[in-house]
This record gives C-alpha cells, structure tokens and sequence, in this order.
C-alpha cells in the first residue's frame, strides 16, 4: 500500500466537493454525531443491563471513549508518519497524516459498534441462529453466498451497510462518510464465505453481498490489497489497525470500571490490577502514589487509575504500531496491537481473566444475553415468516405483522435476500427497550395503546 494513496475525501452518494469550513474528515465525524443511527446507541447494551440504579456504559458512551483515545492514537501515529516517510510523502498527504488522521480514526471509532443490534453479541447470536435453525425452511431460498451473510449475521458487516445503504425514501449513499472512514472500521475486508480461523482479517467478514460493490469502490479508493478475488478478500487498511487498539484498550478497562461502581468487583481488586498495569509501564511511579494518597474516594480512585491505565496503553500501542509498520503496510501482520502487548503483560493477562470470571459470567449479565436472544429471535420470526411468504399467499396475520415496520424497511420489489435484510435493517437497529417493548406487545403480554 502506498501511503499517498491510503486516503481520499471522495465519499458514499454526492461526491461533490463543498466549500466549509471544516475538512472532509471533520464533517464525517460531525455526520455521525447527529446520525439518528449513532443517537440509538445510547441504549444498546455494552455488557451490563440498561438502565440500572447505577450509570454504567452503553453503546454509545463507549464509542465516544473509543474515539477519544482513538483521536490520541491517530494523532501519535500521524505524526510518526509524517516524520518518518516526509521524503516519500506529497504535500497533502503531510497535511493529512498531521492534521486529519487522528478525524478519520476519532470518525471510524464513533461509528464502529453502529451495526451491531440491541443487547450486545447476544443480539448478534440470535440473529444468526435463527437462520441456522431454519435452515431447512430457508436455505433453498437463497444463493450459497446470501446464506452465509444471513447464518454468520456479524454487526461489522451490517456496519458497512447502516452507513451506506440507502433505504427507501432516503437519501443516496447513506451516511454519506469518507471511504477512507468506512475502510478504516472494516476490522474483516472479506465476504461471508472466505471466513478463516488463523487469519485475522478473515477472522469474521466485513461486508454484505448486497454492499459488496459498495466495498469493492471503497477498497479500490483506499488501494487496498486484494488477497483473493474468489472469495473476495483483502488486507486491511493500515489505520484499521488504530481504531481496532483503541476499541480493545476501552472495552478491556472500562469494564472492569463498571463493574466496581455496580460492586461486582471490589476496590481493592480494582485498584490492584489497574496499579500493576501502571507500575508496568512507569518506572517512576513517585507521582502517581503522591496522586493516590490524596484521594480518598474510592470511585475517584479508580477513576484515577483508569486514566492512567488507558494513557499507558496508548503510548504502548503507537510504539507497537509504529515497530510493526512495515507488516502493517504490506498486509502481513496477523495479530492485533494489543494482543500482541498482552502476550508479553502479566498485568493486562490478569485484568482479562478476571474480567472473564467476575464480569462477563456475572448473573445479571449473562441474564440479559439470555433475555435479549430471546427477544430478538422471536422478532425475526414474527417478521422474516410473513415477508418471505408471495403476497397473493399472506393471511391477515402476516400483512398485520409487516404494517408494524416503517416503509423503508420494506423491499417488495427485491429479492427474498432483500427483503429479509431490511428486516435485519428493522430489527437490528432496535434499541434495548423498544425490541423489549415491541416483543411483549406482539406476545400479548402488555396490551393497550402507546404513543
């Protein structure tokens, strides 16, 4: 990859150019802010039940965390670039590595959980498994490569589309972000069927069939390396590698955070594994004791701790992406920056497990999963049913069922595949409570007029 050609302005729908104040970059991340599809997240689970006596994150609250320590990262990582690679460089690809790259990685962290649906990856789980399920009713009904979008449904791939696809009655082009934003979030550049264990940017995939010349303009616009045409596959983009670490730093401490504040996890077991990793990076630890000793609440503790955690990680991640940037460039790095910090971090191992056995196994967490699998399963079988069913063929129930979806989510004239994907389209951008709603409602279990 070259990096004069990693990046362009040139955007989904009008590519006109406008004349603002701001950059290209700018307005992709002011876009996203009052997207109503970014605004939903603020009640879309993260890992802990929503809402509850105490304020604990959602969706949305860490996705403006990750862009917050993704901006550090971009701006780090831009100026490395610039420095390093100036002779190589064009005068506007100086500008951008100084002075943009830390928007595209700050716009790429804001919208990249945007696809995934209500209550976290058990939402994701029940949309797949439905189609698993019912295969033998399905299956036939759509192509090999339709069929693997729909039984391995993955909240990145649906990202991709949420910020391009146009929906009836909307605009063309979606969110209307940068290509450069878009290939900057595309964790998996490849489809359904190339999936890989062992290879990283196979790990999952990245893009529907239905987006898929969608993202092969994005790739060709940022020159991404083509890995294989059949499947089709790529390497990443170098500054996925930026968004990636800085969504691992938050979603590894910020957790941990939430937990203590719900007491699920005790102060002293907090602040031990949050100094350890701190001691680990700081060989003059003088200030941060003094800091400690000063303190006496025990949230701000933790809280001080926290920041001091997330800023080591930071500085440990900008060095690991800047000693492996030659793999990174020519596609052949195949761990994730701070996987590959982790292997050599007692400290950060300690935080993992036990998050693991105290967090991500705790009762109300695993509750929720439970619950919203449910949820989200019995909606996709109230709506997949009728929408797949001739017209001439729907009973009242099932023309009753459709009238409960907003008009652009109703694709009649496409094909069975799109039609089930603007269910997808309804049912995956549902927040917590109105999927939670909308299921007792069509389940009889609450009845009565709401506004």
């Amino acid at each position: 990859m070259d990096l004069n050609t990693v990046f362009t302005n040139t955007r989904t729908g009008s590519h006109s150019r406008t004349v603002v104040s701001r950059t290209d970059f700018q307005r992709d991340f002011d876009r996203l802010i009052f997207s109503s599809s970014f605004r939903r997240l603020q009640n879309k689970t993260q890992v802990f039940p929503l809402p509850g006596s105490v304020f604990v994150h959602n969706r949305l609250t860490h996705s403006l965390e990750v862009s917050s320590v993704g901006r550090s990262l971009g701006t780090l990582a831009g100026e490395f670039i610039a420095e390093k690679f100036r002779s190589d460089l064009h005068a506007e690809s100086v500008d951008f590595y100084l002075h943009n790259l830390s928007n595209v990685v700050a716009s790429a962290c804001l919208c990249h959980d945007i696809g995934n649906p209500a209550f976290g990856h058990s939402g994701e789980d029940a949309i797949a498994s439905y189609f698993g399920k019912n295969e033998s009713d399905l299956k036939e009904k759509f192509s090999e490569k339709e069929w693997a979008d729909l039984i391995n449904f993955e909240g990145n791939a649906n990202a991709i589309r949420v910020l391009t696809h146009q929906q009836n009655g909307k605009d063309f082009g979606g969110t209307q972000l940068t290509f450069t934003t878009l290939a900057s979030i595309a964790k998996y550049p490849c489809e359904a069927v190339a999936k890989k264990k062992g290879h990283l940017n196979r790990k999952k995939f990245g893009f529907f069939q239905n987006e898929k010349a969608v993202f092969q303009d994005i790739a060709k616009a940022v020159g991404l390396i083509e890995e294989s045409s059949e499947p089709l596959v790529y390497k990443r983009n170098p500054f996925v590698w930026l968004v990636e670490a800085a969504d691992d730093i938050c979603y590894n401490i910020i957790d941990m955070e939430d937990a203590h504040r719900l007491g699920i996890v005790s102060t002293s077991d907090c602040e031990s594994l949050f100094y350890q990793l701190v001691r680990s990076e700081n060989t003059d630890m003088k200030r941060v004791d003094e800091k400690l000793h000063q303190i006496k609440d025990k949230n701000e503790r933790i809280s001080y701790l926290r920041a001091k955690v997330i800023n080591s990680l930071i500085n440990k991640a900008t060095d690991l992406y800047q000693f492996h940037f030659t793999e990174i460039m020519d596609g052949s790095l195949n761990k994730a920056i701070l996987d590959i910090y982790r292997d050599d971090s007692p400290a950060l191992q300690e935080i993992e497990r036990f998050s693991i056995d105290k967090i991500y196994g705790h009762k109300a967490v695993v509750e929720i999963e439970n619950a919203g699998y449910n949820v989200m399963y019995e909606l996709l079988d109230h709506f997949i049913q009728p929408v797949l069913k001739p017209k001439e063929q729907r009973k009242g129930y099932d023309k009753k069922a459709l009238q409960l979806m907003p008009s652009q989510f109703h694709y009649e004239d496409g094909t069975d595949y799109q039609k089930v994907l603007g269910i997808l389209d309804f049912v995956s951008g549902m927040t917590d409570n109105f999927a939670t709603d909308l299921y007792r409602k069509i389940k009889g279990i609450e009845i009565g007029m709401t506004m």
